[in-house]
């Protein structure tokens, strides 16, 4: 409540109680004004005179007198007078249809990229003007979401590779939003020399207890947990935690309100912060259950995904994908002449045990979740495939191979990349024991690729490849049945 109580004080700079004076003066002056565009503020009415300061698009004045084309303005914060022209300022209705109007031009500046810091203001000046039944109300909901939205947008744009925070037009707005109360965090993207800058989310908080509509209250959902504005930095308890919050926010939303699209989004974000949740509990040594996970995937209807939704709903089905091993609870597999199981090893690590004839002949320890559930041997004997999850949303596959030598174990990750979102999973067999079938798909580093390969098990090369299965004769023939229905690579 103080902190988006700044944005009312900020707001309220820009107004004035008006004492006795000229008649003709109390109309005209003092009035309120935001700066319209990036502006110098002069020592005097020309161009050519001293520079004050440098005025931010949205920031907040009071408009004092008027000589010519320029108006003579106050500037509370930086409690300094001066000239600007009056193109470069917007005078602030006021009066019995003052919240109405600025709403209307809330409206235009939302519609405009670049405008942001303007539309802060308008915002602001909303929230001064309003009554407390209108900020409760449709208008209220509508002034907070554009709040929202316009700081989400700067900090988008401070998010860029190429964004300079310290710098131009960038710094003046991310000036103008902290002076209006708005919070940002910042963070190392997983995209290396990217610094990730997030709105902390206050006003969309508080369309979640207006009378916003259910669209409105889905956009401040969404925006509340964005999976981009995550701290990589948290101790597993504070994710934890966190995903907690998130999945509050989001069932406040009722989905049967909303249009497919939109039902589409929130559908989404719900399965990837269940899959999330289901495999926090394995940090602790506890069993994830995906079934939350999987229902809500299951729910979501491609063919109503807008072309903009295709990212994430990429991203959606490899956290889901990832976990989806989770709770299968199997704590061994007989395949008659090799088991499998796992023991509990040094610091918390799992370690997975292949015998054979009743002798140890393999082992591999991880901090990942096992799911030996999902193993499964070829029909030589020879090769045996196991799906390790060692992070939220990255999933290996643990092969273990017989040679000459006996048996050994390698690792194939959804990438040669840092762990982002991945998974790599089992898809088959080849008839022969000389090939299997891989599936992959990551997202890290900035690219994402999703591939389908036939790999050489003598030296685990891929032979051919694609990016869909359909275009392989060994994935027509030759693909697992189980993954065929469950996986959902095959989305």
């Amino acid at each position: 409540m103080r902190r988006f109580a700044l944005i009312v004080v900020a707001a309220a700079a820009a107004a004035v109680v008006i004492t006795q004076a000229d008649a003709a003066e109390l109309q005209a002056f003092p009035r309120a004004g935001l700066v319209s565009q990036d502006s110098p503020l002069r020592g005097a009415p020309r161009d050519t005179a001293s520079l004050q300061a440098q005025m931010g698009r949205g920031e907040a004045l009071e408009i004092r007198a008027e000589r010519g084309d320029h108006w003579q303005v106050w500037d509370y914060r930086r409690e300094r007078g001066g000239w600007l022209r009056k193109s470069q300022v917007l005078v602030l209705p006021r009066g019995d249809g003052a919240a109405a109007e600025l709403l209307s031009q809330l409206r235009l500046a939302r519609q405009q990229f670049g405008t942001e810091g303007l539309g802060l203001g308008l915002a602001a000046a909303y929230v001064q003007a309003a009554t407390p039944a209108e900020l409760a109300g449709p208008g209220g909901a509508e002034a907070l979401e554009a709040m929202g939205q316009f700081a989400e947008r700067i900090a988008d744009r401070a998010s860029t590779a190429a964004a300079r925070p310290n710098e131009g037009q960038l710094a003046a707005q991310l000036d103008v939003a902290a002076r209006y109360g708005l919070k940002f965090e910042q963070f190392e993207s997983a995209e290396e020399g990217r610094v990730q800058v997030c709105y902390e989310g206050e006003a969309f908080r508080r369309v979640l207890v207006t009378a916003a509509t259910p669209e409105q209250r889905a956009r401040a959902a969404l925006a509340l947990t964005r999976p981009d504005c995550l701290n990589p930095l948290a101790t597993p308890r504070e994710a934890e935690a966190r995903d907690q919050w998130r999945r509050q926010v989001l069932v406040q939303v009722d989905v049967t309100t909303l249009t497919p699209p939109w039902k589409n989004r929130l559908q989404m974000r719900r399965a990837g912060v269940a899959a999330s949740l289901a495999f926090a509990p394995t940090r602790r040594g506890a069993v994830g259950d995906a079934a939350p996970a999987l229902a809500e995937f299951a729910a979501i209807v491609p063919s109503e995904l807008t072309e903009d939704d295709q990212s994430a709903y990429a991203d959606t089905a490899m956290r889901v994908n990832a976990a989806r091993w989770l709770g299968t609870g199997a704590g061994s597999r007989d395949f008659g002449a090799v088991q499998l199981a796992w023991q509990p090893g040094a610091d918390g690590e799992r370690c997975v045990e292949l015998k054979e004839g009743g002798r140890l002949a393999a082992r591999r320890c991880g901090f990942g979740q096992v799911a030996l559930a999902s193993a499964s041997l070829n029909r030589e004997g020879r090769a045996l495939a196991l799906a390790v999850q060692p992070l939220d949303g990255w999933r290996e596959l643990w092969l273990f191979l017989k040679g000459r030598e006996g048996w050994r174990v390698e690792v194939l990750p959804p990438a040669p990349a840092r762990p982002g979102l991945g998974v790599a999973e089992f898809a088959g067999w080849v008839p022969g024991g000389a090939q299997m079938l891989l599936a992959r798909e990551f997202r890290a580093e900035g690219r994402y690729r999703r591939s389908f390969e036939v790999v050489s098990l003598d030296n685990l090369a891929t032979e051919r490849q694609s990016g869909e299965p359909a275009l392989l004769g060994a994935f027509q023939r030759w693909s697992d049945p189980a993954w065929r229905s469950a996986s959902p690579m095959r989305r």
